[in-house]
């Protein structure tokens, strides 16, 4: 479906290497708009759709650590919110 490595949490997609580049990072949908200030964020569109709650995250060599991990926990944290497929 998304076309990269993907690690999932209670069955939920949490974060992925993006098969274009970067991450695809699932959010909470409230929390999008916010998150988009980063210039590395954009909102994941999928078959022409903008998907509510997924971002993609440009992410390469200038990334720090801290900045990666970062995006990471946010997906993390969300996913663990849900309940378990």
């Amino acid at each position: 479906m998304f076309g990269g490595l993907g690690f999932l949490i209670g069955g939920h997609l949490a974060v992925s290497a993006s098969s274009r580049g970067g991450l695809l990072l699932r959010v909470d949908p409230q929390q999008g708009e916010e998150l988009l200030q980063d210039p590395r964020a954009e909102p994941f569109v999928m078959r022409g759709r903008e998907m509510s709650g997924w971002l993609h995250v440009e992410a390469d060599a200038s990334m720090t650590d801290e900045e990666l991990a970062r995006w990471v926990e946010l997906g993390v944290l969300y996913v663990r919110s849900l309940p378990a497929k």
